[in-house]
């Protein structure tokens, strides 16, 4: 039926569109296979006027005019349906440039790179290389490793659930999970898929290196309302460890660790090749800890301790 819906609809749009005078209900009727198909009057009208009331939503701006004979007639000028030319200074052509640039995984970057192309030829000016000059060691990426990204991105632009097996950190063995996928969030490099768990009836976050085989889709709507995107950003911060209750003071081995000694809120070194640190504690600490293998110790407060110790044991037993 949608199917259906969204061809009536383009016959209807190329019908206005090519016309150079308005035309009845009667011409539209006579042109278009599904209206020619109403079994009557009543049922074609209401057709039409859907199906006008649907294409002025998407835009189409659909003129009323009434001829000599008292006839009502439609049409959509192509000057008032055409989109004004695009026009970029030199500032925003280096920003989509630089943007088309982040995207590593060859889908993306097809696409960008082809959105670009069609820029260029109407006009984009060619942004300056003086960055590439001065900063050719450095160059923005998202890095996109996880098999799941691609069929988890396409299941949060489609609306449409999925199931796939997920290891937590704690457990030995992965478990079947069923989510409607609300966004996915890069954090510190690695890739968060935010969403509704259906089996625990809450919003959940899961990363993406811990899902194991295949994303499958499944049929059907989604059961929870979506959040708008600032709030998923934040639920995936605080999930992932962004948000910070109190501190945590760990051992870290010297010249290890950047990543936390960027964000940590004190620093004692010490003189046995370990340095103290004071740290932001926050949900999934515990977590990034482990990461660092034996170069981080912890030392308060006792509950991250015990957290950092079980996830070590659950990766130790494979």
């Amino acid at each position: 039926m949608a199917i259906a819906k969204a061809e009536r609809l383009m016959n209807l749009a190329l019908c206005l569109l090519g016309t150079r005078r308005p035309l009845s209900k009667r011409e539209l009727r006579g042109s278009i296979e599904a209206y020619m198909e109403a079994g009557t009057d009543d049922s074609f009208n209401r057709m039409f006027e859907r199906d006008k009331d649907d294409l002025r939503e998407l835009g189409l701006v659909i003129e009323t005019v009434e001829n000599l004979e008292g006839e009502t007639g439609y049409l959509a000028r192509r000057d008032s349906n055409r989109l004004p030319p695009i026009t970029l200074d030199a500032e925003e052509a280096a920003a989509l440039g630089l943007a088309a640039k982040v995207w590593q995984q060859a889908r993306l970057a097809g696409a960008a790179s082809g959105a670009l192309q069609k820029l260029r030829a109407a006009g984009m000016p060619e942004a300056e290389d003086s960055y590439d000059a001065q900063h050719s060691a450095l160059e923005p990426r998202i890095p996109v490793h996880e098999t799941a990204f691609e069929p988890l991105m396409l299941a949060c632009r489609d609306r449409r659930p999925v199931v796939f097996d997920y290891r937590k950190a704690t457990a030995a063995r992965p478990e079947t999970r069923q989510v409607e996928p609300w966004t996915l969030e890069c954090w510190r490099g690695h890739w968060y898929l935010a969403g509704w768990d259906r089996d625990r009836g809450a919003e959940r976050v899961f990363r993406l290196s811990r899902i194991t085989g295949k994303v499958r889709s499944r049929a059907g709507a989604f059961t929870a309302p979506v959040p708008d995107v600032v709030t998923v950003r934040e639920t995936v911060e605080s999930w992932a460890g962004e948000t910070a209750t109190r501190s945590a003071r760990i051992r870290l081995r010297a010249g290890c660790g950047y990543p936390l000694r960027s964000r940590a809120q004190s620093v004692r070194e010490g003189t046995d090749g370990w340095d103290e640190l004071e740290i932001p504690y926050g949900h999934g600490l515990d977590a990034w800890l482990v990461e660092f293998g034996p170069d981080v110790v912890v030392l308060e407060p006792a509950d991250l301790r015990a957290d950092v110790v079980d996830r070590l044991r659950a990766v130790a037993k494979g």
